[in-house]
């Protein structure tokens, strides 16, 4: 999981934050871990609440989505809640910048 996130923000930098991996561009994008039954992301409510619809067939909750061991976590979904996230973080950014002027 971590070579995917880092292929699809290669302008983001790894850092450790609440004990989990995690990337930020513009403050953090997503978090992410390995736990004994599964893999996480964490990649805020926002993104969670974009992406509900494809994230039915995984445990999830306010924060998470969960992809058990043993079988293919979906590569796709997981590059695009990264994509979102980058732009959104940018967005914001663009805002604050626009805002202080």
């Amino acid at each position: 999981m971590h070579a995917l996130i880092r292929a699809t923000a290669p302008d983001a930098e790894s850092c450790m934050s609440y004990g989990m991996p995690a990337i930020k561009q513009k403050g953090v994008v997503v978090y992410y871990a390995c736990w004994e039954k599964h893999m996480a992301i964490y990649p805020m409510p926002s993104a969670l609440k974009e992406f509900a619809s494809q994230t039915t067939a995984f445990v999830t909750s306010k924060s998470t989505i969960q992809f058990p061991h043993g079988k293919t976590f979906p590569k796709k979904l997981i590059k695009d809640i990264v994509k979102f996230r980058i732009n959104e973080n940018l967005l914001k950014d663009t805002m604050k910048k626009k805002k202080n002027k």
